[in-house]
């Protein structure tokens, strides 16, 4: 008897999760949420703090970066404040969902996958996916034959590595999952890996701030051209309106490019 209501107690629980993440995903696809994220004032942005240099601390803590700068840009013209929450990003969408951010919005990849779960603003920064490489040991992507490889969990660049694996994983031996992207740089100046995917902007702006930018190799893996947009609750209709507004009227008055040039010294808008 105890084993049965034991068992009856974990399918009872079980269903009771099922149900609240089901009630969760109902309510961000139907509920508008405008009204209360206007009442207060705020609206609350997720973020990993360590993907430079769209959102990172400098050494006295404070947050700065690309999408710091454009976040703040937008929502002054909505009459909104940021603020800024840092999120395990493997658990983005879930924070999202669950209401404990309004936005997605740290060089966030515009995806077929993630558009099953979230509405995603106009783009306003191409990308692509890059394997970083440094020595001279490899200089091709089928010099990873028999190598490790390093990718951050819940990244764009974990979904491609997956869901390509014909242009990069069958060379691979070993696959290491980092929460960010720092650790992966970490074990590649150790040695301790000969790889890692990446977002281009990303890898960009860290090897032009080591202190010999040319060991290291950025190569193109054939992956899908991608674009970073803010990702939104797909009930939350007026906020992605008023998000897309902005961005339109701060391409045209030239913001978006200062913002470009001011962190990569070029333009990556298309």
């Amino acid at each position: 008897m105890k084993k049965k209501s034991y068992i009856g107690i974990c399918l009872f629980l079980a269903l009771f999760l099922l149900g609240g993440c089901s009630n969760s995903k109902s309510r961000a696809e139907k509920v508008d949420n405008w009204a209360g994220i206007r009442h207060r004032g705020t609206v609350v942005v997720g973020l990993d703090d360590s993907f430079v240099p769209m959102d990172f601390r400098q050494k006295n803590g404070r947050l700065v970066g690309y999408d710091v700068d454009l976040a703040r840009a937008v929502f002054k013209k909505c009459g909104l404040k940021p603020d800024f929450q840092t999120i395990d990003w493997s658990m983005k969408e879930t924070e999202l969902m669950n209401g404990t951010i309004d936005v997605i919005w740290n060089g966030y990849s515009k995806t077929s996958e993630r558009m099953k779960k979230v509405a995603f603003s106009n783009p306003y920064l191409a990308n692509d996916q890059v394997l970083v490489t440094k020595g001279r040991n490899v200089r091709t992507v089928a010099d990873m034959k028999g190598r490790t490889i390093g990718v951050q969990s819940g990244s764009s660049g974990y979904d491609c590595y997956v869901e390509y694996p014909e242009l990069l994983k069958r060379h691979v031996r070993k696959t290491i999952q980092y929460d960010t992207f720092n650790d992966a740089f970490l074990d590649l100046d150790a040695g301790r890996i000969s790889g890692i995917v990446t977002d281009q902007v990303y890898a960009s702006y860290v090897i032009s701030h080591k202190s010999d930018p040319s060991s290291y190799h950025e190569l193109s893996v054939g992956y899908p051209k991608e674009e970073f947009a803010v990702g939104i609750r797909k009930g939350d209709r007026t906020l992605r309106l008023k998000i897309n507004r902005a961005l339109k009227e701060l391409k045209k008055d030239g913001t978006i490019k200062k913002i470009d040039h001011k962190w990569f010294g070029r333009n990556f808008v298309d």
